[in-house]
């Protein structure tokens, strides 16, 4: 399986970006996925999932009402839309499979290289 992340880049604050991330190697439909991201020196942070088929959705307070997580089967891919955009938001961005078809587990079997998101002030 591979997932790779696109979209990262220089915004300003306030601004709006969409991150891709495209999988392949099983059925992306049968999985739940998610997007996390990491500042420098702080941990890994789960922004933002759903299970497979849509049934449930997840998101961090942090990003509630800004970021918005969706998927497209047919083209095996996972979005991030990100509006509103905050400096406090600048982190390296991650796009992860979960084990099973449901994030409830916190399972990830696959990560993406990951996507730098610098906003400005």
């Amino acid at each position: 399986v591979q997932l790779q992340a696109s979209g990262g880049g220089l915004v300003q604050a306030g601004g709006s970006l969409r991150l891709s991330c495209a999988a392949s190697g099983r059925t992306f439909s049968s999985y739940a996925m998610g997007w996390f991201r990491q500042a420098p020196g702080k941990e890994r942070d789960m922004l933002a999932a759903f299970s497979a088929y849509g049934t449930s959705t997840y998101y961090a307070d942090s990003v509630k009402g800004r970021f918005t997580i969706s998927g497209d089967d047919a083209k095996n891919t996972v979005y991030l839309q990100m509006n509103s955009l905050k400096p406090e938001d600048t982190a390296v961005y991650y796009c992860a499979q979960y084990s099973s078809g449901t994030y409830y587990s916190k399972q990830i079997d696959y990560w993406g290289q990951g996507t730098q998101v610098t906003v400005s002030s």
